[in-house]
């Protein structure tokens, strides 16, 4: 496909799992519990990694059950094998045997309440020949409801065992331990439905018209499915055998049948016959709680209030949460920087190298990590109770003017934590044209790297002149920016560009559960190792990159000239003798000494590469009140936002274990004039249309290496290359508007 959205081949890493265990695929549809089984068999054992020529995430574990061993790997949720999605794509491959090898066993996880819809997708697997266990989860949720399902009827109907589980609380997963092994032992497959004639004659005339031997299922998808991915990747351009394909459907046609409803209408009419007498409903059904509940949270009045008010609480958690672990995070990186600086101090390259840049960069990728553990806690919770699904829900009218539907919702609240668990959640969108806006949309939602930005310049500036109240309304307006800018953009896009289809906002509201602990600690773990593996590595490596920017080249004369400044300076100031403040700089640990050092750090920052770059640049971001310095600090936060305060702190001769709530730094920008020479000399460089400036430019810049790695990754190098240099100039030009027309105005 030439959109791009394709998935890109690599050879990565395979999950880390041992060799030569039997393979079992864990499938279902979508809020049926799979996680929840997943866990329970699985434990700790899980491994992340990717699939053979894909860089999709293949997340799977090892089953022990005595002395027994089993690969367990857990496939996306779908409804079908249609393939609509990236992440159902995944699944028909895998289990087909185009992404690695054929599963010796399939567990189809159904929900027990709603069986009928839930054995669609079962049958359809059986059409692949491969072994089976059916699990009927969430079984207590159907007795509450009085619901009796006759588990040997259901058996002998579909030929393959069927075990009855509670995955919260661990009911029947020793039996489904048991059934995998066994069935590993002694294969029992669901039995496959009996195709009318009309059906096989059109397998046989499609095969025979496109010569080729394509297997039942694969055959089946071509069949049935016009836009079916398995009749692009057989077929390539399908142009050449359209003709075979339609000669094929009109068989079905002239037997009554639709191609493109004629599978789910046999597979429920079979369905119905594997299901008779099996499940017993009272007459009086009572409603579900999730009616009831669902009355209140979906309301048109309560719902918006409710679910803001959630929104709420989540993010100040995700702030004053993480703000303790944050400042550990922070000390512990200092203390190592203060422990291993003097072991090289012979080496003064070697030491900026391992202290400011490498031990620096771990620190600023560690240090996010308590507020990405706090969220995705709260996205697994909003998950796993149920809640999500009705989130998004309520945010399908936010959306749906702009072309796209409250599925993307999900995605783009987990970029308000990180850009990337945002972009590789879009994998679940099935309009590819509506997962390319979405992964457009997610950087522009403000990550948790934008926070000290904003706490800085907010707590600089806008809390001393307008106080504590109206400073958090702007530290909360702010993280709004990114989405009411993304909105009219999707709108745009949708309308002259992509013209995406308007698609109906079909949604399963899950059963409201109460969510297992160990669950949500996988999800706050996998969160945090998605985070470091692909954000963390990128940013380091950016970090040591910045840094040599920011240390070459290393002129003494330099140094000279700047210990010779800060003497005099020190004279004028304070009417000490020369020959004092040199003695006081020759006193080790003095704070004098500290002062000249940060001080000749600053002055080398302005002589460095990047310090020369930002000069040159400068010009440009004037017409947004920017000076040299605050260029400097955005062009080396490029590659991760977080950057500009150790930059800031370096360049206004602070030294670099400075944060966004140190006073020094808040009250020397404060104080900061524009230098003798310049059409602004002596006036305040940081006034307030110039913090709104900055702050604006950084919530729309994409500023993050990481992110357009990953966008790369899921797109290709031309989006990657189109929403970094996008961004960067939507950037700028709000930030030269926000500043000319805060200026005009004040």
């Amino acid at each position: 496909m030439s959109s791009g959205l394709e998935t890109q081949a690599s050879p990565p890493p395979e999950s880390g799992v041992e060799t030569g265990l039997a393979r079992v695929a864990l499938v279902g549809n979508p809020n049926t519990g799979k996680t929840t089984v997943f866990n329970r068999l699985t434990g700790l054992r899980q491994r992340i990694g990717n699939y053979p020529g894909v860089t999709v995430e293949k997340k799977s574990g090892v089953l022990t059950h005595g002395d027994r061993r089993a690969e367990i790997i857990d496939l996306p949720g779908s409804y079908s094998l249609a393939a609509h999605s990236p992440d159902e794509r995944i699944v028909v491959d895998a289990l087909s045997g185009v992404i690695g090898e054929r599963p010796d066993l399939v567990v189809c996880v159904l929900d027990a309440t709603n069986l009928k819809r839930n054995f669609f997708l079962a049958s359809q697997i059986a059409e692949l020949e491969l072994p089976m266990v059916l699990v009927l989860n969430q079984i207590d949720a159907a007795r509450d409801r009085g619901i009796q399902i006759d588990l040997e009827k259901l058996e002998a109907a579909c030929g393959a065992p069927v075990i009855p589980t509670a995955a919260p609380t661990g009911e029947g997963i020793e039996a489904l331990q048991d059934a995998v092994f066994s069935n590993l032992d002694e294969p029992r497959r669901m039995k496959r439905i009996s195709w009318p004639d009309s059906v096989t004659s059109a397998l046989s005339s499609l095969r025979t018209g496109i010569d080729s031997d394509l297997g039942d299922s694969d055959a089946l998808r071509v069949l049935f499915d016009s836009d079916s991915a398995v009749a692009e990747r057989v077929f390539g351009d399908r142009s050449r055998h359209r003709a075979s394909i339609e000669e094929a459907r009109e068989l079905l046609r002239s037997d009554g049948l639709n191609p493109g409803s004629a599978e789910a209408v046999l597979h429920y009419r079979h369905l119905d016959t594997v299901l008779e007498g099996v499940i017993d409903k009272p007459s009086d059904l009572p409603p579900a709680a999730t009616d009831g509940i669902d009355r209140v949270l979906l309301n048109r009045f309560f719902g918006p209030i409710i679910f803001f008010g959630i929104m709420w609480l989540v993010f100040q958690a995700v702030y004053a949460w993480a703000g303790p672990l944050m400042d550990l995070i922070d000390g512990a990186t200092g203390w190592a920087q203060g422990l291993v600086a003097p072991w090289l101090a012979s080496m003064p390259t070697l030491q900026s190298l391992v202290v400011d840049g490498i031990i620096a960069g771990v620190g600023g990728v560690l240090i996010f990590l308590p507020q990405i553990f706090i969220l995705f806690f709260f996205v697994g919770l909003l998950e796993d109770t149920g809640y999500m699904a009705r989130a998004a829900f309520l945010m399908d009218k936010l959306f749906g003017w702009c072309g796209l539907n409250g599925k993307s919702f999900v995605p783009l609240l987990s970029s308000y934590a990180c850009a990337i668990p945002g972009i590789m959640a879009t994998r679940t969108l099935a309009d590819p044209k509506a997962r390319l806006t979405t992964i457009m949309m997610a950087p522009l939602m403000s990550c948790s790297a934008r926070l000290p930005v904003y706490v800085l310049l907010i707590g600089a500036f806008v809390e001393p002149i307008y106080g504590a109240v109206a400073a958090g309304w702007v530290l909360f307006g702010m993280h709004f920016v990114g989405l009411l800018v993304s909105l009219p953009l999707a709108w745009i896009t949708n309308r002259f560009f992509l013209k995406i289809t308007p698609l109906p906002f079909v949604l399963e509201m899950p059963h409201y559960r109460i969510p297992r602990l160990p669950d949500l600690a996988f999800r706050m773990w996998e969160g945090g190792r998605e985070f470091i593996v692909r954000a963390g590595t990128v940013i380091l490596a950016f970090s040591v990159v910045v840094w040599a920017l920011l240390y070459f080249p290393r002129d003494a004369a330099v140094e000279t000239a700047a210990t010779e400044e800060f003497i005099e300076n020190r004279v004028a100031d304070t009417g000490t003798a020369r020959a004092d403040v040199e003695a006081s700089l020759e006193e080790e640990d003095s704070e004098l000494a500290t002062e000249l050092e940060n001080w000749v750090e600053g002055a080398f920052v302005e002589a460095s590469y990047m310090g020369q770059f930002g000069k040159a640049v400068q010009p440009v971001f004037e017409p947004a009140g920017y000076d040299w310095k605050i260029t400097v600090g955005v062009l080396s936060s490029f590659p991760a936002r977080e950057v500009i305060i150790a930059t800031l702190g370096i360049i206004y001769r602070l030294g670099a274990d400075v944060d966004e709530e140190s006073e020094s730094l808040t009250s020397i920008i404060a104080d900061e004039t524009w230098p003798e020479g310049t059409s602004r000399a002596g006036q305040p460089v940081f006034t307030i249309p110039v913090v709104f400036s900055i702050m604006v430019f950084f919530a729309l810049c994409m500023q993050c290496g990481a992110t357009v790695a990953v966008i790369k990754q899921e797109l290709n190098w031309k989006w990657a290359a189109g929403s970094f240099f996008g961004m960067t100039a939507l950037a700028w030009v709000a930030a030269v508007l926000v500043y000319q027309v805060g200026t005009a105005i004040t």
